[in-house]
């Protein structure tokens, strides 16, 4: 890590933490505090290499951004007549933030774009007709738009460019299970086309970029050897890294956060070197980081619980122990914690080993939360419809 920043953000910090007003009354530090992290960020675009090994120093390039409380939400519904359902929850609520798909789990990039480089890779599926239209509509309601750009899981990049995908021995694209193809974190045209989309989001007016699907297919260590792809000599843990400081570096003098969504237990085991995910080395590399810890996905055991989905209040405090475990001693590179939490019914685990959730458990995983010192926190419901009542203080 470069020293000379490191130290001359920890000074910045203790600065802007005063309080100075101006001869008019209006506080003088916020405006100037953006200027001085802008030229910072600016400086480093310049130097930073990148270095699995060597993150840059934290500057924030949103210091002014709000304590995010918010919930995710498809493009379909944000183009669509469940917009209004939504927008009113946060108007009516201490919620204030959303995580619109703008490049969804399939790969399709959501809105309209005339991106000649992002249409030559990808595909456009318009959900959302009028991205500027929507834009103002956030605007005009106060919310904190969050893009989420799904990265290595795009099955419409690998069918159109087999060449960054993984292929079986009979040169198709491979597959999991469920139909879905992953491109290659190996490959730097790759991250160069989602960091286009993820530029282009910020140049829309969204406030930060959330990457989800940082990683290699689930189970890659076992087919590693036998799927073709280009690879370096580098593991996956650092390419996977090194993908998200370079996101970083170039979307930060843009004046936008980069997130990262990552699996909730990954807080409480060692790196998983199959995938390719460390939670350290991915939190040293971001500003945001959020943990996926819905209780119905921890297993029999977890944290002395028979039924985590049952005790969301003792399943998520647990979670946050380890968390700040594992981060706390990255010091001055630890970024905010902002977990992905349960707005939905687990009914899969079977009878017995689940619960309906609704406002008693939503309200429990914020309380372990705060008991934690963690006061930011996205809500998911895939179908993105919220439990009404909730009190999200």
């Amino acid at each position: 890590m470069n020293m000379f920043w490191a130290l001359l953000a920890m000074a910045w910090g203790s600065f802007s933490g005063s309080s100075v007003t101006s001869d008019q009354g209006v506080q003088a530090f916020p405006s100037i505090t953006n200027n001085f992290n802008t030229a910072i960020i600016q400086s480093q675009q310049d130097q930073v290499v990148i270095d699995a090994d060597n993150p840059p120093a934290k500057i924030d390039p949103q210091p002014d951004a709000p304590i995010v409380k918010g919930i995710y939400v498809t493009a379909y519904s944000a183009g669509g007549a469940r917009m209004k359902e939504l927008l009113e929850l946060i108007d009516n609520s201490e919620l204030n933030s959303m995580v619109i798909d703008i490049k969804d789990d399939l790969g399709y990039i959501t809105y309209p774009t005339e991106n000649k480089t992002l249409l030559e890779m990808g595909t456009s599926q318009p959900f959302i007709r009028d991205i500027d239209a929507l834009m103002k509509r956030l605007q005009k309601h106060e919310v904190y738009p969050i893009a989420r750009v799904v990265v290595f899981k795009d099955t419409i990049l690998a069918e159109k460019n087999p060449e960054l995908s993984f292929k079986n021995k009979d040169g198709s694209v491979w597959a999991n299970s469920k139909g879905d193809s992953f491109v290659n974190p190996y490959s730097k045209e790759v991250w160069d086309y989602n960091v286009a989309i993820a530029k282009e989001a910020a140049k829309l007016g969204f406030k930060e970029i959330q990457f989800d699907y940082v990683r290699f297919p689930e189970g890659f260590e076992n087919r590693a050897d036998t799927l073709k792809y280009t690879k370096t000599d580098k593991s996956r843990v650092d390419i996977v890294a090194e993908f998200v400081q370079y996101a970083r570096k170039e979307l930060a003098p843009l004046g936008v956060r980069v997130s990262v969504d990552i699996f909730g237990y990954a807080a409480s085991v060692p790196a998983a070197e199959g995938i390719g995910q460390d939670f350290v080395k991915i939190s040293e590399n971001v500003d945001v980081i959020s943990p996926m810890v819905y209780p119905s996905h921890y297993s029999t055991g977890w944290y002395g619980v028979k039924d985590p989905d049952k005790d969301p209040y003792t399943t998520i405090k647990g979670s946050m122990e380890d968390t700040h475990k594992k981060l706390d001693p990255t010091k001055e590179l630890k970024p905010i914690i902002r977990p992905w939490i349960q707005d939905f019914t687990a009914s899969w685990l079977g009878s017995g080993h689940y619960v309906k959730y609704g406002k008693k458990q939503v309200e429990d995983q914020i309380k372990a939360m705060k008991d934690m010192n963690v006061d930011e926190y996205l809500l998911w419901n895939a179908s993105n419809r919220y439990t009404p009542g909730v009190n999200y203080e």
